[in-house]
């Protein structure tokens, strides 16, 4: 059975494409998080800040793309993120619970 994963696409204010990622990232989906970020070549914001679980199959999908991406992220995703080293191949924007950059 698939974890319940939404991905909207849209633009972030300066023009970048921007992938709103909603759920859990998991072994059961994370090949949806690789299609939408195959489908967009250059740079890209993925916003990850209404992931609630993100596994080794989801940092393996973001570490493949981590060159050109920038992520938005909440405090319960940014240790992860840096344990695995993503933050030092990604640009990784911690954000507050209101959503704004921490300061």
């Amino acid at each position: 059975m698939t974890t319940p994963l939404t991905l909207t696409t849209g633009r972030h204010p300066d023009g970048t494409v921007r992938l709103t990622v909603a759920g859990e990232i998991d072994m059961s989906n994370a090949g949806l998080l690789a299609e939408a970020l195959d489908e967009h070549t250059g740079p890209l914001v993925v916003d990850l800040t209404e992931v609630e679980y993100l596994d080794s199959a989801g940092l393996s999908v973001l570490f493949a793309h981590a060159d050109r991406l920038r992520l938005l992220v909440t405090p319960l995703l940014e240790p992860v993120l840096t344990v695995s080293g993503l933050t030092d191949l990604a640009t990784v924007h911690a954000l507050g619970p209101d959503h704004r950059p921490h300061a």
